[in-house]
């Protein structure tokens, strides 16, 4: 009689992982009867092509015998194989498999059909046929093979320019006998492993799950099959023990997180769309209880137009509740950058398409993998029709453990949307007993809720769910010791939280701070430069479209001979989401993908000044197709607010008076006004085309500049500002002018450290070299002081603009210019910049030292404010040395203040009354090249007395970002100028009574009806009565949200709009 032995946890660990190992003892374990006989393939045959393309045409190519062991390349290209396989007549009735691995990615096609995506890392097997039937022994298979793995080229963001060297090995290619009972024995000796592992020696469910998976080893002959019956059912005794009622429930979701671009192009990602949802709909087939998740409109409106068949499986399994769409957006879009219209825009294009595709609207906002949340969002996502978030993204968080993962968050205008955070920190679970328990153990709202999320499958590079997986969640979802596991969709794990207390659950208000990545503010600072400008110009575009309609409309007595441009709107729209993504706004991808963006920027760019132009001419009342000799320059303000500012001409048709010169007040003799100057001081009504000769302000003797030279000081001075320079640029004073006290401010630049002071840091990142910026890089402070060209007056200078010349040398690689303006009745100062940049690691910022003491620093936002500290009091306060904000930032006392506004940038830092502007990184990974070149750039520095909102500082820095447009039209009809119904083409669209509510948006309504839709935002931060009054007669005026669904019908247009409020009218 054997006696028994005592149990040593560690060596009968060690003996069940290395029982299933594929590395140890793989002639005898477990793992290696999973492939009982193997074949080869009757033959191999390889068609290289350079592009990616169909099936039928690489079908029209010659194939060529090629063998195991050959190498293909170069990288992204693509290489197709034409597979014969031959199944031995002995393998009947049984599982045969498809062995294949390239050490790349690749898609298996089956009679002309993608069924399943096949990658070096993760998934190197096809199953052929479940049961072979002897009349089906003989099969033609198809391989696309992708030049790239699962992470492109590269290490991750370690990508190396030698990448684009390598090539990729075949490395297998056979067919094999699958014995589907030892891959099953595999998953119970690995559960019951982990089990034992992970749980404490404290507790006795670990040395259960030990003693019976060493009874399992002990039981199992591998050679003899007739032995794993019974340890199956030893370990089936081990997981039918159940949970009790209190238990903490997973809901476990399928999930393949694939970035619409990152270290791959956007051509590649379709691919990977094909590859990862092929594999997902084979395992739907085979467990109906299987759900998956799936954001990112973009992805599936791909996948529709390039893979038919798997797009037909979409929605059999969208209907059955097992393919889930979430998210509702068009992509997962960058959570800092996008201006408040592109937000809400992804909304509408995402939701719309779900809608018409699938007939569903998505009720939560999925955003698992983006850099940081602005403070606006809640408030987009009401707007949206959305009421529930995810994301897991702060859990990367390097200083601040975030206090929640289920709580309610709540935007800046009151609005609150129900959050989770997965507490397992990741959206790319493996079904494991670590990650469970993980979950459970992170959990930081134990007692208010008693569930959470559970996204598995290999994500960032797609694939998603393995069967394995799935394999481990059933043996787990009711087994003693561990949390409930329940197979769910999102819209039932939101719903249980809903029907708890949530009473019980927390507030958080205000931004979700990533306390990582804020070097993404910065990074490819070209794509945000162009990201700026189409948000804007598309909102122009869809503006000036609308009023073309309108007056189209009117002259025709209700019907036009002019189609609103919806489609192409449409088309340009979604390419800027698209490039909205979190990896390419952000500037963290590889070089492709930045080349493919800056095309479809000049695509929006050329494309909307088309649009525009023809705009224009129609509501002007000219057809299209005529050319007048007679032209004249005429003023576009597309802004919802007047104007008065100077604006610069290229040319002018009507013949200009003899110049007449005066002498300019002050020392410099060299500065002459020119009445053929090429700068005029204008004036505009918002919403409104102007002939320019309307537009002149006649007597502009007041607001003129005056230029004065003091030592090595220079003056600037007009009706506004009165701002002093150093000979390098720097700002040594700046005041701006009371007319109430008829008198100037107080200083607003500190009397020591100057303005305008240009900045170089040491930029050298733990690891993530494109995303982040340290804290540490703020010690190595080296101000830029030697000139090239010291401060000068440039020639173009007149009494309406004055601008000043100064070149600084950054480093021997790199050196800045610089134009130096102030203009007739302008309340800022410009700063042109043109800067050539070839730095490695190195990071640019301008600073502005002031006077101001206040304890936040007001930050623009999407479609609102945020304010943040103007210091480091707490852990929560230094870890954002470094944060986002868009077009202007502020630092305000009572009474006074000064802002700084910008063009393109959306990296700001403030402490101690100095706030900086950041301009340019040079990081090396992914994309080698980042940011190497020239850049040109405007920010300014404003001082006012009383409030920004007071001072206008919102409408500037609009007006900064949008200039006014001088077209050339012919000359008015004048019926058009001032016809009977008194809505002539000079009057303003809309107008509203407030300086404190904007109209954001003005648009055609999406159902193709003759509706406007006019966004309003309130921008002050309080509450206000707004009334729109227009030169139109409405028939109907309904309140809408974001997805222009109406919400109630209102007499007036008159509203009490509350602080930061967003609101519709159609």
């Amino acid at each position: 009689m054997d006696h028994v032995p005592f149990k040593h946890k560690r060596t009968t660990l060690e003996r069940a992982e290395k029982f299933i190992s594929p590395h140890y003892f793989t002639d005898i374990n477990l793992r290696s009867r999973l492939y009982r006989e193997r074949g080869a393939l009757t033959s191999i045959k390889h068609f290289a092509v350079q592009d990616r393309v169909s099936l039928n045409k690489a079908l029209q190519g010659h194939f060529k015998k090629t063998c195991i062991g050959e190498a293909f390349g170069p990288v992204w290209s693509t290489h197709w194989f034409e597979l014969e396989v031959t199944i031995p007549a002995s393998w009947q009735g049984q599982e045969v498999h498809l062995l294949w691995d390239s050490g790349s990615e690749a898609l298996v096609w089956v009679q002309g059909q993608p069924v399943q995506g096949l990658n070096s890392d993760s998934r190197t097997s096809y199953p052929l046929t479940r049961k072979v039937e002897a009349s089906k022994l003989h099969h033609i298979v198809h391989i696309e093979m992708a030049c790239n793995h699962l992470f492109g080229i590269g290490n991750l963001a370690l990508v190396k320019p030698e990448d684009d060297q390598r090539t990729f090995t075949l490395k297998q290619a056979e067919i094999a006998l699958f014995d589907r009972d030892v891959y099953n024995l595999i998953l119970d000796v690995e559960t019951l492993h982990d089990i034992a592992k992970e749980l404490p020696d404290c507790n006795q469910r670990s040395y259960q799950a030990l003693y019976t998976v060493n009874e399992m080893i002990n039981q199992i002959e591998v050679q003899d099959r007739s032995t794993y019956k019974r340890a199956q059912e030893i370990a089936q005794e081990f997981f039918q023990q159940t949970n009790g009622e209190s238990q903490h429930t997973v809901y476990a979701m399928g999930h393949a997180h694939i970035d619409t671009a990152w270290l791959w192009p956007y051509d590649e990602t379709k691919r990977k769309c094909a590859r990862s949802w092929s594999c997902t709909l084979r395992l739907m087939e085979k467990y109906p209880d299987f759900t998956f998740v799936c954001s990112q409109a973009q992805q599936y409106a791909w996948v529709k137009q390039l893979y038919p068949s798997i797009w037909e499986d979409i929605c059999k399994f969208v209907r059955t509740g097992q393919f889930v769409p979430v998210g509702g957006t068009w992509v997962e879009m960058d959570g800092n950058i996008p201006n408040g219209e592109a937000c809400i825009r992804q909304f509408l294009y995402g939701q719309n398409f779900f809608q018409k595709e699938f007939g569903v609207k998505c009720k939560e906002f999925w955003l698992p993998d983006t850099f940081g949340y602005s403070a606006q969002f809640p408030q987009i996502m009401r707007h949206c029709g959305v009421s529930r978030f995810l994301t897991q993204k702060l859990s990367w968080s390097l200083v601040n453990k975030f206090p929640h993962h289920t709580f309610y968050w709540e935007g800046i205008d009151g609005s609150v949307v129900l959050t989770h955070f997965p507490p397992g920190d990741s959206y790319e679970m493996k079904g494991k007993v670590q990650e469970l328990l993980k979950t459970i153990h992170n959990f930081k709202d134990k007692g208010r809720s008693n569930c959470s999320a559970f996204l598995f499958g290999y994500g960032d590079g797609g694939h998603g769910p393995r069967e394995d997986m799935l394999g481990r969640l059933e043996r787990l979802k009711d087994c003693d010791g561990l949390p409930k596991i329940k197979l769910a969709s999102s819209d039932a794990f939101f719903s249980n939280i809903e029907a708890e207390r949530p009473n019980r659950l927390c507030r958080w208000r205000g931004e979700l701070y990533l306390e990582l990545h804020n070097g993404t503010y910065t990074t490819w600072a070209k794509v945000k430069k162009y990201n700026r400008q189409c948000e804007i110009l598309l909102q122009e575009t869809e503006l000036l479209c609308t009023m073309a309609w309108v007056q189209r409309s009117m002259q025709k007595s209700g019907s036009t001979d002019y189609h609103y441009p919806k489609a192409k709107l449409d088309a340009l729209w979604k390419l800027l989401l698209l490039n909205q993504f979190h990896d390419v706004l952000p500037g963290s991808s590889i070089n492709m993908v930045f080349h493919d963006a800056i095309n479809f920027y000049k695509e929006i760019v050329s494309s909307c000044a088309s649009l525009i132009n023809t705009a224009l001419r129609i509501y002007h009342g000219a057809c299209t197709e005529r050319h007048s000799p007679d032209l004249e320059p005429f003023l576009v303000n597309t802004q919802p607010f007047a104007r008065r500012e100077v604006i610069k001409l290229s040319h002018l048709d009507s013949p200009r008076p003899s110049p007449k010169r005066r002498k300019l007040a002050g020392a410099d003799a060299s500065l002459e006004e020119d009445n053929d100057a090429t700068h005029v001081e204008v004036q505009i009504p918002s919403y409104c085309v102007k002939p320019l000769s309307e537009c002149t302000i006649p007597d502009q003797s007041k607001s003129q500049v005056t230029i004065e030279r003091e030592d090595d000081q220079t003056v600037l001075t007009n009706d506004k500002l009165k701002v002093t320079m150093d000979s390098l640029g720097r700002v040594t004073s700046l005041l701006c002018y009371d007319a109430v006290t008829n008198r100037w401010s107080q200083e607003a630049i500190d009397s020591v450290h100057p303005a305008n002071q240009f900045l170089l840091y040491d930029d050298v990142p733990l690891y993530w070299d494109a995303w982040d910026v340290m804290d540490y890089h703020l010690e190595t402070r080296k101000p830029i002081v030697t000139p090239i060209q010291r401060l000068r007056v440039d020639e173009d200078s007149n009494p309406t603009h004055v601008s000043l010349e100064v070149s600084l040398q950054i480093s021997d690689k790199s050196y800045l210019q610089q134009k130096i303006i102030l203009e007739a009745g302008s309340p800022f100062v410009r700063f042109d910049t043109e800067i050539t940049w070839h730095e490695n690691r190195k990071f640019l910022k301008v600073e502005f030292p002031t006077t101001i003491h206040a304890t936040e620093c007001t930050y623009d936002i999407q479609s609102g404010f945020l304010r943040r500290p103007n210091h480091f009091n707490t852990s929560w306060d230094s870890a954002r040395f470094e944060v986002c904000g868009h077009k202007w930032a502020d630092l305000s006392e009572h009474g006074f203040g000064v802002s700084v506004l910008n063009n393109c940038k959306y990296g700001y830092s403030a402490v101690d009354g100095i706030l900086r502007l950041s301009l340019l990184r040079s990081p090396k990974s992914p994309d080698f090249k980042a940011d190497m070149g020239v850049h040109t750039f405007s920010y300014a520095v404003m001082p006012h007395n009383g409030s920004f909102q007071e001072a206008g500082v919102i409408q500037a820095a609009n007006s900064f970002n949008c200039p006014l447009r001088v077209v050339d039209l012919p000359p008015l009809p004048t019926d058009l100028i001032e016809p009977k119904e008194g809505a002539g083409i000079n009057k303003s669209l809309f107008e509203i009574n407030t300086s404190q509510v904007l109209v954001q948006t003005v648009k055609m309504a999406e159902d193709g009806s003759p509706t406007i839709i006019v966004r309003l935002n309130e921008t002050f931060g309080g509450s206000v009565v707004a009334t729109l009054t227009s030169k139109l007669k409405f028939t109907d005026v309904h309140v809408c949200d974001g997805l222009e669904d109406l919400h109630n019908e209102d007499k007036e247009l008159e509203w009490h709009i509350r602080p930061h409020y967003s609101k519709g009218t159609p």
